[in-house]
């Protein structure tokens, strides 16, 4: 285990992070000790980047934020962006985060998630958010990064009509890559990070780089294929492949 920490279990192991929501007497509701925490993990990830599974304890992933503390924030707390502040510099690592959900996937739960690059759901997964019928909006990034995820008329239902996506519907939107019985969730979630591990890091960084990038950037395309040409694990990996390949042919 990395640190020490409140609301959260935090594992460092020699090519992932796996970070734990871990307040599941609350439905691992975001509170603001848990936002220090995690801006903290993503402190540990900018330092030593390698690829991140986000989850949660207690068959929840996050059923929101803490009400308690949103009822006592007033208009110079929203104009901080305490929560869009974290999930923006997570939406920012330096490499892949995968969040592996299953149970209540709510509010600021849910845009947390939305937050990581890819997510996978467990059977008993729902995502939503509910945030008007508190009075507020989603403003940690659900209005502009949920219509890239699954269209505007999806979104919309889910913003606007207080629809909930549960794991068939999140799948069939292309929000989660896959769903799975949820004693494989973790293990289904590590065998993605697996599938990463076997990659370039730095071809995989400077990919999360481009893709992020806003609109079209033949350009960024170029650069970054430039420096991933020039690096000898470029012509490690295609020597072997060829090799591979010749010597299927013999």
């Amino acid at each position: 285990m990395t640190g020490t920490y409140e609301t959260l279990a935090v594992e460092e192991r020699e090519d992932r992070f796996v970070v734990t929501l871990d307040r599941p007497r609350a439905r691992n509701a975001i509170n603001a000790r848990m936002i220090d925490e995690l801006h903290e993990v993503c402190g540990l990830v900018e330092r030593d980047p390698k690829p991140v599974l986000l989850t949660g304890r207690g068959g929840v992933f996050a059923g929101g934020a803490d009400i308690g503390e949103l009822l006592l924030r007033g208009r110079d707390q929203a104009l901080q962006g305490i929560n869009s502040r974290l999930f923006e510099r997570v939406r920012r690592l330096p490499m892949p985060t995968v969040a592996a959900v299953d149970g209540w996937a709510l509010g600021g739960g849910a845009e947390l998630s939305y937050a990581c690059d890819i997510r996978i759901a467990g059977p008993d997964a729902v995502f939503g958010n509910p945030e008007p019928g508190l009075g507020i909006l989603a403003a940690a990034g659900a209005c502009w990064r949920l219509p890239g995820l699954v269209g505007e008329s999806v979104a919309k239902q889910v913003l606007l009509a207080g629809r909930t996506l549960d794991a068939a519907a999140a799948l069939a939107a292309g929000l989660v890559i896959d769903v799975v019985p949820a004693d494989k969730l973790q293990d289904a979630a590590h065998a993605l990070l697996d599938r990463m591990a076997r990659m370039s890091p730095t071809a995989l960084r400077l990919t999360k780089l481009v893709v992020d990038a806003p609109g079209a950037h033949p350009v960024a395309d170029d650069l970054a294929q430039a420096v991933l040409f020039e690096g000898a694990d470029k012509r490690e990996r295609m020597t072997r492949f060829l090799e591979k390949a010749d010597r299927s042919k013999a």
